[in-house]
């Protein structure tokens, strides 16, 4: 018995001998093929077993494996599963995941997409995983509010109408591009969201490039560059079908689908969804259809077309008019809600403001692989735009008199002001609905080649050309029951006229934009630690207007191109001191040229602004970055010196004419500190964090005498600004974040995200004495959001349901405002949107 007793244990010990020794562990590092960006989540699995680890956010992992010899899978989504054969201890070195899409590579190219621990910018990327689990019914800009410099609303709450400051500095100082593609509207600079409302829907990576960025083309941004990645064709054949409901009527579903690489090298892949819902804010009604195709053809080795095209036609109620604090706590829906913008027209909602466009963009990417060492990407683009916003003539709509009730915030009766006009008869309509159309043709080619030289050192340059004509005019829609309108402006060729439905009034002219420009980059690889670059760009900016409407203007109706010459020159360096710790610095200036508004001050006119000068920026950062197998965290400290401003006004003469002035020498310098965090304290549990703590202020005074066109100074408009704080964004910012892995595929999450130091927004030009108050300063506030995650086997299919909740506890606060007189009394303001829900579900085959 002992004898059986100690040979059992033997057998035992000789077996759990047998499985230690059998057991191996595996190290590597994951990361895109090309550009060796580490893939932070990558799940690495040993084959046939449940056992696996995930990447850290360098890319790292460490597998204990229960056999000493097989092989290991990588996954990640967006990228080709890769299986790598193991045996015993070892070290795999770098392991390149190939992306699943095909024409991705040419898009980074033109994209110039940073690379953690080498290129020497302030950088967040979110990748689409979690675009899709937080997006919700949040306006898209949301999705960054996390990201360190980012303040970003949804501004007066209709569909689209997001808005998203970095650094201080809002979308005209903001380069948003997508796959390359500068977005920013030619005119005026600004970015108009609801354009590429279903950017969630396709969006393979968004990454904020904070300050100088790493961007090539001739785009200089004050703030920093938004590069939003589409998806492109995939390589794999597959699909999924979803749904979505949410609070107030959202419902949103769609389908995508990729044929997967042919034989042949062909690939395709579609994408189109609805979206509709009674919007959040009452009156904020809203439909749109999204759509996304890319078609690939690998021509042979060295040569690949891709086609791209994708849009959003949408039409949304807006809540337009802002409204001072105590009306809108005087109202039934209450201060989130409330909506000044809307009534009641035959017993249905009718829109005094709504926006309604569809301006879809198509592109044409080659990809010429000249060697192993150098490649030409080029894109030829166009998109096109149509669509407008309603307004509004005469003064009935906008009283109180005319609302439902007769008073505040209570919806307007449109039907009283239709039995009014009616009554008028030959006298036409005193109130009626318009819309200031806009249209633009827009084509571009952007071009970019890259030759690595030798191990060191890398060269990159291109071309960057665009033709804009943008026309703009205002239309009648609605009488609103009379006859006619009569427009009471003297100066057009509309006034004395009867005015129906469809024709144009008020204005009705061209801007014609022509930008040419020049670029180029080296970097030099110094160590395998010390890499160093430099960029220049040089553009010319040429403007027309062309004018239809103005009955003053005799001759030709069609202004000289007026030029503008501007540059810009770039450099920085990164230094990893070892594995976990690096340091980089970047140092930039750049001349802009002023937009088209700034040039022609009168969109009735013709005559350019001979005092239009260029904008001046000077910037520099410093920055400091950890990388470790539980904690990734950055520090950042930015200082950006704008010089001349360009700062524009009008002022009614004591004839009635309206007088333009130009101010320069308005400065203004934006400096601060950002941190972010994420720290990895268990595999199932993980937090993130992010501080931002700004200093922003107008650091001149300035004055400019008005005149008229014979040179006779009619007025003068002097600034006094110095050392006043910039509006309209937060300058302390800070987030926390924690998500739990409850299951391998299922997880929670909940975000907590501060705003403060948020001044209200005003006109500079207006602060014309030392003695005005301070500007109104936004009450502080702090948000929650939960999420949830769960992916489950569904009639053979994966699939996923997301849930989601933003403002958990429904906190009531004025995320934009404008100031009047300094305080809260007289600010008007736009509340944030209370609590809100969406659930969805994903059906993938």
């Amino acid at each position: 018995m002992k004898k059986t007793a100690q040979f059992m244990m033997l057998a035992g010990a000789l077996l759990f001998t047998s499985v230690i020794l059998a057991q191996s562990t595996i190290k590597g590092v994951v990361v895109e093929a090309g550009i060796n960006m580490p893939l932070p989540g990558a799940n690495v699995i040993e084959k046939g077993t449940t056992n696996g680890v995930v990447t850290d956010f360098d890319g790292n992992f460490t597998l204990e494996t229960e056999s000493d010899s097989g092989e290991i899978l990588i996954t990640y989504v967006g990228y080709t599963t890769k299986t790598v054969a193991f045996t015993k201890d070892a070290d795999l070195g770098t392991i390149s995941m190939e992306s699943s899409q095909v024409g991705l590579q040419e898009i980074q190219i033109i994209a110039s997409v940073a690379v953690d621990r080498k290129t020497p910018v302030a950088v967040s990327t979110i990748k689409s995983e979690e675009i899709s689990l937080k997006l919700s019914t949040q306006e898209f800009p949301e999705i960054l509010k996390a990201t360190p410099g980012v303040y970003a609303t949804r501004a007066g709450g209709g569909y689209g109408d997001g808005r998203i400051n970095l650094r201080g500095f809002d979308s005209e100082n903001v380069a948003v591009m997508i796959n390359g593609v500068p977005v920013n509207d030619m005119e005026n600079g600004a970015v108009y969201w609801s354009n590429w409302a279903g950017l969630g829907d396709v969006t393979s990576s968004m990454q904020v490039q904070r300050g100088l960025g790493a961007s090539k083309v001739a785009v200089p941004s004050v703030g920093g560059t938004i590069n939003i990645i589409t998806k492109s064709t995939d390589a794999e054949q597959g699909g999924n079908v979803y749904s979505s409901i949410g609070n107030n009527g959202y419902l949103k579903y769609g389908m995508t689908y990729s044929t997967g690489l042919t034989e042949k090298g062909f690939a395709a892949t579609v994408s189109a969804s609805k979206i509709s819902g009674d919007g959040y804010v009452d009156g904020t009604e809203f439909s749109g259809y999204n759509y996304f195709l890319s078609l690939a053809q690998q021509l042979n080795e060295q040569h690949r077309l891709t086609f791209t095209a994708f849009g959003a036609q949408q039409t949304h109620g807006q809540r337009y008019n802002r409204s001072t604090i105590a009306e809108l706590l005087d109202t039934d829906s209450g201060p989130q809600k409330a909506n000044k913008d809307w009534g009641y027209k035959n017993g249905e909602v009718y829109h005094q403001s709504f926006n309604f466009y569809h301006k879809p963009q198509i592109s044409l990417n080659h990809l010429w692989e000249i060697n192993d060492n150098s490649a030409l990407s080029t894109a030829l683009y166009a998109s096109f735009g149509s669509g407008g916003g309603r307004r509004d003539e005469g003064s009935k709509i906008g009283s109180s008199e005319y609302r439902i009730g007769g008073s505040g915030l209570q919806p307007i009766d449109f039907d009283r002001i239709i039995e009014e006009n009616k009554a008028n008869g030959a006298l036409g309509s005193t109130d009626i609905i318009s819309s200031s159309r806009n249209s633009h043709e827009w084509y571009g080619l952007l071009s970019t080649y890259k030759n690595r030289i030798n191990d060191q050192l890398t060269i990159s340059g291109g071309l960057d050309g665009r033709y804009y004509v943008g026309s703009h005019w205002y239309e009648v829609d609605d009488l609103l029951g009379g006859q006619f309108f009569l427009d009471n402006e003297t100066d057009t060729f509309a006034y004395g006229k009867p005015l129906r439905v469809g024709d144009k009034y008020n204005k009705d002219y061209d801007g014609v934009v022509l930008r040419t420009g020049l670029f180029g980059q080296a970097e030099y690889q110094l160590t395998d630690a010390l890499n160093f670059f430099i960029a220049a760009d040089i553009s010319n900016s040429s403007y027309k207007q062309k004018e239809y409407m103005n009955n003053e203007i005799t001759g030709d109706r069609s202004s000289d191109y007026v030029d503008f010459l501007g540059f810009g020159v770039k450099g920085g360096g990164n230094y990893n001191l070892d594995m976990n710790n690096n340091v980089f610095i970047n140092v930039g200036y750049f001349s802009k040229a002023p937009f088209l508004d700034n040039v022609f001050l009168d969109e009735d006119g013709i005559v350019p602004n001979a005092d239009a000068v260029n904008e001046k920026v000077f910037s520099a950062e410093l920055g400091y970055g950890y990388r470790s197998e539980k904690l990734s965290a950055n520090v950042n400290i930015y200082y950006t010196n704008w010089l001349d401003k360009a700062y524009t006004g009008s002022l009614q003469g004591a004839d009635n004419e309206i007088y333009f002035y130009n101010l320069l020498g308005i400065d203004a310098l934006h400096q601060g500190i950002e941190v972010d965090l994420r720290y990895k304290l268990t595999d199932k549990l993980s937090f993130t964090g992010m501080a931002s703590l700004g200093d922003w202020k107008w650091k001149s005074n300035s004055s400019a005498q008005v005149q008229d066109q014979g040179g006779t100074v009619i007025d003068e408009v002097v600034v006094i600004a110095d050392g006043i704080k910039v509006g309209d964004a937060a300058q302390t910012t800070f987030a926390l974040g924690a998500k739990y892995k409850l299951a391998p595929k299922s997880s929670i999450y909940a975000d907590y995200n501060f705003a403060g130091d948020n001044y209200a927004s005003y006109d500079v030009t207006n602060r014309s004495s030392a003695d005005l108050p301070d500007v109104w300063k936004l009450p502080d506030f702090g948000l929650f959001d939960l999420g949830l995650t769960h992916a489950f086997d569904m009639v053979g299919f994966e699939a996923v349901l997301n849930g989601k909740i933003n403002n958990v506890f429904n906190t009531e606060y004025v995320s934009d405002a404008n100031d009047v007189d300094g305080t809260a009394a007289t600010a008007l303001v736009y509340y944030g949107a209370g609590r809100t829900y969406s659930v969805g579900l994903k059906l993938k085959f």
